[in-house]
């Protein structure tokens, strides 16, 4: 599975940080790791560093499946951490129910 990290201008980024976030993916992604391509995590501060606010820290992932169209999930947090692990929580839910309903065929 190829991992992409992308960050947002406001965003802060490094080779060790987007490394951290490579080994969340990996981690939470593990049990579909055979049949997942890619995967693409994007990270921005949607109100940017200067401003206050909740929730204002979005991820998005989207997963390409072989031989299926991309899927793809948002969370917002306060953190990007907390961004990043709420969007990884919701990819296994999501692909769990999509790897079900192909089964179950």
């Amino acid at each position: 599975m190829q991992i992409q990290v992308n960050t947002g201008s406001q965003t802060r980024g490094s080779a060790g940080w987007s490394s951290e976030i490579k080994a969340v993916i990996e981690e939470t992604l593990s049990r579909s790791a055979d049949r997942i391509t890619r995967a693409e995590v994007h990270l921005n501060d949607e109100n940017s560093a200067s401003k206050e606010g909740g929730n204002d820290n979005r991820c998005q992932i989207e997963v390409r499946v072989a031989g299926m169209q991309p899927i793809s999930v948002t969370n917002h947090a306060d953190s990007h951490d907390e961004a990043l692990r709420g969007a990884a929580d919701k990819m296994v839910n999501l692909l769990d129910t999509t790897f079900g309903k192909l089964e179950s065929r």
